[in-house]
């Protein structure tokens, strides 16, 4: 595209110097990974527990967001690997699945044209903030969109990488409304009187541990397939679909012990902090502004079609906020399981928009990016 600045391969802060020495870790990045986690962890304990204890909904995964967030800007090198984040995926799908109650395609039936009004409103708000970051020569065109795309983050990225975008500037701007998504929501949640809901004393009571053993090997199993499908977010969405089958059935009732759940809500949070690198922040530094800008104006938007949710549809404020969040679906999914809401509701808006998103999201790219 036209006017779009060229962005260099470097991912170092000291991309525009040809000082050898630049390239070596800096900060934190200095020390072993083993001490790395071990700062991370403090960290997270440091900043997680007055979350906690003033009953922050999802303090448990913002903790350590903000943990992880100071260590990869202190030069921290360390990440989430790859196996463990699939196991983070298989656990919160259980967890969802469990408080499913209702049928996900009687609640899109029952308010379809509304809920597709919803979804297309945030896509297309979404694209024109990419399509005006293009425009104005800040980010090339494919990148731009994708990084605007509000689906889930993870899918975005593959999404992006297979047509050809800069999958580190589409990165930096998902996980940025990540951030910015989650914090509001959580904010949003505590004031409007939502507590969390996962009691201390309650974190190592027993569960059976063959019951347990049997659902994970199905989530597991679940996960593996809808990866292998290359279903978007499979290793959430599939394990979700057929857990929430299996226990509105009553074939199996999921019960997960709350340690498990607080790892993976620490593994989530580190997940999506440790990717606000130095090397990226000062690769998308021109981009920084108008990304930021793009984030509030769709958070605002975002805000106006809950209000029409909850003035046509009569649903509670903070269900209708999170079913219209431009967040990851997984971060959304943690907020909303740790609040007082109605989950299939919000399940329902944010699965639909994903489906749709991986749907039309090529094309739309394609399109946009050609006319910006």
């Amino acid at each position: 595209m036209e006017g779009a600045i060229p962005w260099s391969d470097d991912l170092s802060p000291a991309a525009e110097t040809p000082n050898v020495t630049a390239h070596l870790p800096a900060g934190l990045g200095r020390l072993p990974a083993a001490l790395q986690w071990a700062i991370v962890a403090c960290l997270s304990l440091a900043t997680t527990t007055p979350l906690y204890m003033t009953g922050f909904p999802a303090a448990l995964m913002i903790g350590p967001m903000l943990a992880g967030i100071a260590v990869a800007l202190s030069g921290g090198t360390i990440r989430v690997p790859k196996l463990c984040f699939f196991a983070v995926q298989v656990v919160l799908a259980l967890m969802i699945a469990a408080t499913v109650s209702q049928d996900f395609v009687g609640t899109f039936l029952r308010d379809w044209p509304l809920i597709l009004l919803v979804i297309f409103s945030v896509i297309a708000v979404s694209t024109f903030s990419g399509w005006t970051i293009a425009r104005s020569g800040v980010l090339p065109g494919t990148t731009a969109i994708w990084g605007s795309s509000a689906g889930a983050a993870s899918s975005m990225l593959m999404m992006a990488e297979a047509y050809g975008a800069d999958v580190r500037l589409v990165a930096f701007m998902q996980y940025l409304r990540v951030l910015f998504v989650a914090s509001l929501a959580t904010l949003v949640a505590h004031f409007s009187g939502h507590q969390g809901t996962v009691a201390a004393h309650a974190w190592f009571e027993p569960v059976p541990l063959l019951p347990l053993a049997a659902l994970l090997a199905i989530g597991i199993l679940a996960g593996l397939a809808g990866q292998k499908l290359r279903i978007p977010a499979g290793a959430f969405l599939f394990p979700f679909a057929i857990a929430s089958v299996l226990n509105t059935s009553g074939t199996v009732t999921i019960v997960l012990p709350q340690w498990l759940l607080v790892i993976a809500f620490a593994l989530l949070g580190w997940n999506i902090g440790l990717g606000f690198t130095r090397a990226i922040l000062m690769h998308a530094r021109r981009a920084l502004l108008p990304t930021v800008l793009s984030i509030l104006a769709l958070l605002c938007f975002s805000g106006l079609l809950a209000a029409l949710l909850v003035f046509v549809l009569g649903v509670d404020p903070l269900t209708a906020y999170l079913a219209t969040s431009p967040g990851s679906l997984d971060s959304v999914a943690v907020i909303a399981a740790s609040s007082n809401v109605d989950i299939a509701f919000v399940m329902t808006l944010q699965t639909a928009r994903l489906i749709l998103v991986t749907f039309i999201g090529p094309w739309l790219a394609r399109l946009v990016a050609n006319r910006a």
